[in-house]
């Protein structure tokens, strides 16, 4: 049986969609029993050299045509956005064609859209390189753990903020220093802002929601912190007390309330994510049987992320030859309406909290006072009297586990004091 493969999109993705399968028909052939051929590629830009030797005739500027070929069954869109990509998504479905997409941002922000047309036109949408890129944690929660309650999951899952993290903490450079040279080395875009200050994360953590609790919330309504305003102080603070700091998904249900965020987190040097470095991404889930079991490689760039489209590609292939469809009436989102996404400030953490004090007696009491006051047990303290300057020295504050507005009423009051020379920071901990 032969299945026919249309890419919408030819940049670095597409293109390494396109390699791998002309590279390994005939071992796709012979491990899944179908021959998958690609049929045609639509960009606007079709000359181009991509380092990928199509045959003749399979390159359009018509991404319609590529949807309306009877012989494509399989479309794959690697444009990204939501823009035309949506469109084309949609499209696709419509026509009665299963889809394959990496696009966190369409799945993050139209994802019940897009499942909902899956479902009612009975046929597969596949993502598995829409979070982690070559880490198959799509599949895993689709199919590995299906048996379990999920309760957490914690990931690393942009490799431009985990590189900068990596070298903040072993070299002591500063973040402006770091990430000038992620761009020169094409870690970082031209403008960083979707990775460091912490959406693309924040896509792939709504994404995580949904297949782990069939609840997809409104990435508007999602905390999201970045690492832009991180500062080498704390980073150099959190080792001092053995942790070392990541930018983290956190997603996590209890009851009928979903915890979604993102944010800078202390990390326990004994705990595996905190060995995650440079630009790997890795992602730990504990389930009610399986306990933690973590999933580690790299989370971008054109090999690995193609690898799972061309994965992706492989089993609905597969499930045509058998005349199956296995995800159209498993949508990701039977939760929505009967679960909710937790107030941030409901949300139990313990905290890293640093404050710039006025160096003089009583200075701390008023600290421990307000903390006490909304109900804060704290764990340990260090007075970093060797970094005082001005009149002002650093005192750094790690809690037990405390309501997220009870910290934030407790800070709200220290800064009311006057004891403080600057804001003070608040991080959590893992």
């Amino acid at each position: 049986m032969q299945i026919g493969v249309g890419i919408l999109g030819f940049g670095t993705v597409g293109a390494g969609v396109a390699e791998g399968l002309l590279k390994h028909r005939e071992v796709m052939r012979e491990r899944l029993g179908v021959d998958i051929e690609l049929k045609k590629i639509a960009d606007l830009d079709i000359t181009t050299d991509r380092g990928v030797a199509v045959p003749e005739g399979t390159l359009t500027t018509d991404a319609e045509s590529v949807i309306a070929d009877p012989e494509v069954r399989i479309v794959v869109e690697t444009i990204g956005g939501t823009g035309i990509a949506r469109k084309f998504v949609m499209d696709a479905l419509n026509a009665g064609k299963a889809v394959v997409t990496a696009n966190k941002k369409l799945l993050a922000e139209y994802g019940v859209e897009i499942f909902d047309a899956a479902a009612k036109n009975g046929v597969d949408i596949y993502f598995g390189a829409s979070v982690g890129g070559g880490i198959p944690i799509i599949r895993v929660l689709r199919e590995g753990l299906a048996g379990n309650e999920i309760n957490t999951i914690h990931g690393i899952l942009n490799g431009t903020c985990n590189y900068i993290l990596t070298r903040m903490e072993n070299e002591g450079l500063p973040f402006d220093v770091v990430l000038k040279d992620a761009q020169n080395l094409g870690y970082a875009e031209a403008n960083p802002s979707l990775d460091i200050d912490g959406f693309d994360t924040a896509h792939k953590a709504c994404i995580l929601s949904a297949l782990a609790y069939g609840f997809q919330p409104a990435l508007s309504d999602v905390q999201v912190e970045g690492i832009r305003t991180l500062s080498g102080t704390d980073v150099k603070y959190a080792a001092d007390f053995g942790y070392r700091i990541k930018l983290l998904a956190c997603v996590a249900r209890e009851g009928d309330e979903v915890e979604v965020g993102v944010h800078p987190t202390l990390v326990p040097f004994s705990h595996m994510l905190s060995n995650v470095n440079d630009a790997f991404n890795a992602v730990m889930v504990n389930g009610d049987m399986s306990d933690n079991t973590m999933y580690y490689g790299r989370g971008a760039g054109r090999a690995p992320t193609a690898s799972t489209v061309v994965g992706d590609i492989g089993d609905i292939a597969r499930n045509m030859a058998h005349g199956e469809v296995r995800y159209a009436r498993a949508a990701p989102t039977y939760n929505e309406g009967r679960i909710r996404l937790r107030a941030a400030g409901d949300i139990t953490n313990r905290f890293y909290l640093r404050f710039q004090v006025a160096d003089k007696a009583g200075s701390f009491a008023v600290l421990a006072s307000a903390l006490g006051r909304a109900g804060v047990s704290i764990s340990a303290v260090a007075q970093k009297s060797d970094a005082a300057k001005g009149g002002y020295a650093p005192v750094v504050v790690l809690t037990h586990p405390a309501k997220t507005s009870a910290i934030d009423a407790a800070l709200a009051e220290i800064k009311a004091a006057g004891v403080l020379d600057e804001d003070p920071v608040k991080l959590r901990m893992l």
